[in-house]
């Protein structure tokens, strides 16, 4: 009997590109399992704020992995982040947290300790996976490799709305600043910086709606798979 090899894409982009929101759409109409690896950070940034930890403080956040037991679950037909069977989904989309996420993302061991669970998802199902180094790093063998991106400013306006509609108090100004900061820190950290992979096709979203953007990646996954 021949097994058909699941078939994986990697979306990879600075923060606020919108790889979630599009990746989710993908994979629903595509029938793909997504997988949140920007979640898993914020998880594991969450836990070590709520331990009372600094997020850079690598000898305490390599000290609690051991004692954290991550999972991803699917619940209704949406991905949901569980810590020790605690259901953080809600909990890990705040500014702190995203700072938080950045800064572990940074330290070697929790890059060690998620990179299996993502492996291992890929090697099962077609996936579309997105995060910062899933092209380079975590499957440098994806059948498709994209780079999504968009100007900061562009960027920060999705956040800046994304957050007013979840009730979070904050400023454009603000969500500009942070995003700036962070864009600075995920390319200029020592692991897996973030950097297109050489093979990746680039994806500018700046002044596409939603289902343009998704209209576009979809066509490129679609050409992909009938070749």
């Amino acid at each position: 009997m021949s097994m058909t090899k699941p078939f994986s894409v990697a979306i990879d982009g600075p923060s606020g590109a919108g790889k979630s929101t599009i990746s989710k759409l993908l994979a629903k109409e595509l029938g793909f399992i997504y997988v949140d690896t920007g979640a898993l950070y914020r998880a594991i940034g969450y836990e070590v704020l709520n331990r009372g930890g600094k997020p850079n403080d690598s000898d305490f956040v390599e000290g609690i992995l051991p004692e954290i037991n991550l999972e991803l679950k699917y619940i209704e037909d949406m991905q949901c982040v569980l810590i020790n069977g605690e259901d953080v989904t809600g909990l890990i989309r705040t500014p702190e947290v995203s700072m938080a996420a950045s800064s572990v993302s940074a330290i070697p061991a929790v890059r060690r300790f998620l990179f299996d669970l993502q492996r291992e998802t890929a090697q099962k199902s077609d996936v579309i996976m997105d995060g910062r180094d899933i092209g380079t790093v975590v499957l440098p063998g994806a059948d498709i490799k994209i780079f999504l991106t968009a100007s900061v400013q562009d960027r920060a306006g999705r956040r800046y709305e994304e957050l007013k509609l979840k009730g979070i108090s904050t400023t454009y100004s603000d969500v500009l600043d942070d995003m700036t900061k962070r864009d600075y820190n995920d390319s200029n950290r020592a692991a897996a910086p973030l950097k297109a992979a050489e093979n990746s096709i680039m994806v500018d979203t700046t002044g596409n709606t939603l289902e343009q953007s998704v209209e576009i990646i979809k066509g490129i996954i679609q050409k992909a798979r009938n070749n």
